[in-house]
């Protein structure tokens, strides 16, 4: 999942990246198939990116049972910082998907082939 923040200024930067801190713990604990979180902030443009990574699709919606998450997730649009987000998911070996070909069998952190 990528979801960008627009911030518009610093201190909007600042507080987007405290929320992510502040969350970033009760979500590793409370959301069953998180594997990890990145932030990239690109300062002149005032924008923060957080690409997160799931086991599969259904893991992303157990972040709506972490309250903490829930109560940050308005934060931003009270502050005037505007957001999208997409949505990835695996569709397969880079091979098959570049190049086509038959159905690919592997799965995310799984070997090719298994």
């Amino acid at each position: 999942m990528i979801t960008r923040f627009h911030c518009g200024d610093l201190v909007r930067v600042l507080v987007v990246l405290l929320l992510h801190l502040r969350v970033k713990r009760d979500v590793r604990r409370h959301a069953e198939g998180f594997l990890g979180i990145r932030l990239l902030v690109r300062w002149r443009e005032r924008t923060v990116w957080s690409i997160s990574l799931w086991r599969d699709l259904d893991s992303v919606y157990s972040m709506g049972g972490v309250s903490r998450h829930v109560a940050a997730s308005r934060v931003p649009a009270k502050l005037g910082v505007t957001t999208s987000c997409d949505i990835f998911c695996h569709v397969g070996e880079w091979t098959r998907v570049m190049f086509g070909g038959g159905r690919c069998p592997s799965r995310p952190g799984g070997r090719s082939g298994d």
